[in-house]
């Protein structure tokens, strides 16, 4: 046990400077910070928001918009980075171990780290959002799942910051599976996640955002806020009892596996969930619910 203790405070520390770096730095390794980077995609998309409001009677702070400023930094860089890091590397230690028996020696089992730069971001990017279009399908079908993504569906108004609004042990099911597929399995650096990365967060950021928008012929390649903004749907429909347009950045797995829903203009619908009437509106109060029995309806 000391030495996966080793491991945690270890990777604990690790993520701690290099947390320290990406606020002490606006530039890092001649890019911008990543911390900086949010910020920056975050005033840029809250700017479209007032300047091309689909919305039009929506404040300019909207409803809880403060809150979702809190959960956006404390579920991408505080808690993303320091003690997710650190249990990672927990818990793949454990994997490597519980596989040795196998052969597993450590490692990826499909190397396709040696392939050009530019390609490999490219297939880094598909794959990821792949896996979690995946993953976004198990909160809404998996019970327990659910009851922690209820979080981010918790949302009344819409606004680029309720992109980062989630219960932050969903960070376990998303950011874990993940892991292990593309580095595990595939033999990704993940650290040369830069460009996807950037571009996964300006794109979720616009699919939450108050605009009309759904980039004409490409919103069947493309997540939009159009499309995104059914997903939020407090009224399911029949055909899609459990959810829809599941996308995370791209639509088309939607179109291709039948998940999307687009009927009218979503514009004014209600969001949120059944009996979302008495869920509570704190921080605090959201993260503990999940463990709470839920009442009977």
């Amino acid at each position: 046990m000391g030495t996966y203790f080793d491991t945690f405070y270890n990777s604990f520390g690790g993520a701690g400077n290099y947390l320290w770096k990406l606020m002490s730095h606006f530039m890092l390794n001649g890019r911008i910070s990543g911390f900086y980077l949010l910020i920056i995609f975050s005033l840029l998309v809250w700017g479209l928001e007032l300047w091309f409001p689909w919305r039009k009677n929506q404040k300019i702070f909207r409803k809880d918009f403060w809150q979702d400023g809190f959960y956006m930094f404390f579920n991408f860089y505080f808690f993303n980075l320091l003690l997710y890091a650190a249990l990672t590397n927990v818990v793949y230690r454990g994997m490597v171990d519980v596989l040795k028996p196998l052969g597993y020696k450590g490692g990826h089992l499909i190397d396709l780290s040696g392939i050009q730069w530019f390609l490999q971001l490219v297939i880094f990017f598909f794959i990821a959002d792949f896996v979690q279009w995946l993953i976004h399908n198990l909160l809404h079908r998996v019970p327990i799942l659910w009851k922690f993504h209820k979080v981010h569906h918790s949302v009344k108004e819409m606004g680029f910051s309720a992109h980062l609004r989630y219960h932050f042990l969903e960070t376990f099911v998303y950011q874990t599976i993940k892991y292990i597929s593309l580095s595990m399995i595939f033999g990704f650096h993940l650290e040369n996640a830069y460009y996807p990365y950037a571009f996964t967060v300006i794109i979720g950021h616009l699919n939450h955002a108050n605009l009309g928008w759904d980039y004409g012929p490409l919103k069947y390649f493309f997540n939009n806020p159009k499309m995104h903004i059914w997903h939020h749907s407090k009224e399911l429909p029949k055909s899609h009892p459990k959810g829809m347009n599941f996308g995370i950045s791209l639509s088309c797995w939607d179109y291709i596996f039948g998940t999307s829903h687009v009927p009218k203009d979503g514009r004014d619908i209600e969001l949120g969930f059944p009996n979302d009437e008495n869920y509570p509106e704190t921080f605090v109060g959201q993260v503990i619910k999940p463990f709470q029995k839920e009442e009977e309806s």
